[in-house]
């Protein structure tokens, strides 16, 4: 068993993939009063990049900031959504501050003073997506300053764990609002938002049953060993951001178009427009859970919180089974076991199971009787084998799953059949339900043998 005892805040996980108050991609303004002509566009598909480029290709990972209106959930989507945020009250949680009378200086000056290894600059387009957040969204940063109790510390050891930048931890704030099940139409998923191929290349498992993207510690450390690969390429972190959005290639024709300028400012113009968004949006969410509260904005109030234990097994199961047997809400299993998409563990080879850990000395006892609950119907339903249709010799008759079918000839008796397949009269009476000695023409006999 892999000890891990974790506070988590039940809220975290929003089940449904559109998020209603993530970063919109309508219009929002460049300047420094209005936020309503700044395009947020969206990402090319990776396989579209340029890749004439010598230095390495890595596969961008789909950015998530966009907005969906109701219209675009379905009944089933929004009932789940209103069920995953009914443990955040964020009804008191509203900006009081007028945003848009602090003076730039002010801006600036909390954004120097944060300690930073990443430079956090200051210009209109910082101030536009700034006051996005905090004017215009504040529910939500009152939804992701609670959850960032739980994930932040997940991100925060996977970045000591490879020498980068703490604050490379607000990338999911873009990416996904925290949500480790969301997914684009692109088809990019989890809080950090990997496309299946990236998150293959960076040893995640992504198939029909398991999806790591929305492991919340795996995938922090696969996008750990996309960041620090990026840096080794640009030695510049607002580049490796700014890769992290598009790709290496369209940054390499960025510097390239720039004259050879390796700083992100300056190779802006050429950059793909949702990647110039990108970096202002980064400094914006810094400045955001930073400074939220400076704008009236409270962590959202949470109505549950809980201790997780996780378990490591080579057992196939189902949540279903763990459910059932330790009085476990499903809701709350998938919660806590996002990465199962179909809430079944493979088996085979270690997987691990969290449950809330005042329940994990009764999964210790009762294992056997919840992998035996139900297994026939949950987990045992896929065939190992089957034996073809064929044809048996001679007699005529053909042998499916064990049993032979033989059809009546015009002159057959059931001594002749029974003779010819070796077995009695009374047997064949009995396989087949027959009363007495009289058969037909094209009807089957079975021969159980």
């Amino acid at each position: 068993m892999k000890k891990s005892l974790l506070y988590v805040l039940c809220a975290f996980t929003v089940l449904t993939a559109r998020a209603e108050d993530v970063l919109p991609t309508d219009s929002v303004a460049a300047d420094t009063t209005s936020v309503e002509s700044l395009e947020l566009v969206p990402m090319q598909a990776a396989d579209s990049l340029d890749t004439e480029d010598s230095t390495m290709l890595i596969m961008p990972i789909e950015p998530y900031y966009k907005q969906w209106n109701d219209s675009d959930l379905t009944d089933i989507e929004m009932r789940a959504l209103d069920w995953s945020l009914r443990w955040l009250d964020t009804t008191d949680c509203m900006a009081v501050h007028d945003t848009t009378t602090l003076p730039d200086s002010i801006y600036k000056a909390r954004l120097q003073a944060m300690p930073c290894v990443i430079e956090l600059p200051y210009n209109e387009r910082v101030r536009a997506f700034i006051v996005r957040y905090v004017k215009r969204n504040p529910k939500q940063v009152a939804r992701m300053m609670r959850m960032s109790e739980y994930y932040f510390p997940i991100f925060e050891e996977s970045l000591a764990r490879y020498g980068l930048p703490y604050e490379l931890k607000y990338v999911p704030i873009i990416e996904s609002a925290l949500n480790p099940m969301a997914r684009s139409h692109a088809g990019a998923a989890g809080l950090w938002q990997f496309m299946p191929g990236t998150a293959k290349l960076y040893g995640l498992e992504v198939n029909s049953l398991v999806d790591e993207r929305m492991d919340p510690m795996k995938a922090t450390d696969a996008a750990c060993r996309f960041m620090s690969s990026m840096y080794a390429i640009y030695n510049d972190w607002n580049l490796v951001i700014a890769a992290y959005n598009c790709g290496s290639g369209n940054v390499n024709k960025a510097i390239r178009r720039a004259g050879g300028k390796r700083d992100f400012w300056s190779i802006y113009p050429y950059l793909p427009a949702e990647t110039r968004n990108y970096v202002p949006i980064f400094i914006a969410a810094n400045y955001a859970m930073n400074y939220g509260a400076d704008h009236g904005i409270c962590k959202a109030p949470i109505e549950k919180t809980m201790l997780t234990d996780t378990i490591c097994t080579t057992q196939r199961m189902h949540l279903q089974q763990v459910s059932s047997n330790l009085d476990i809400p499903m809701e709350e299993l998938r919660r806590l076991n996002p990465q199962y998409s179909r809430d079944i563990l493979p088996g085979g080879t270690p997987y691990t199971l969290c449950l809330p850990a005042e329940k994990v000395g009764l999964y210790i006892d009762m294992q056997d009787s919840i992998l035996t609950y139900k297994a026939d119907s949950l987990i045992n339903n896929r065939r190992a084998e089957i034996d073809l249709a064929k044809v048996t010799g001679l007699n005529g008759g053909y042998r499916v799953n064990g049993v032979t079918y033989y059809t009546i000839k015009n002159g057959d008796t059931l001594g002749g059949i029974a003779k010819k397949f070796h077995c009695t009269v009374k047997q064949l009476k009995q396989w087949n339900g027959l009363k007495n000695d009289n058969i037909r023409a094209g009807k089957k006999l079975k021969i159980c043998k």
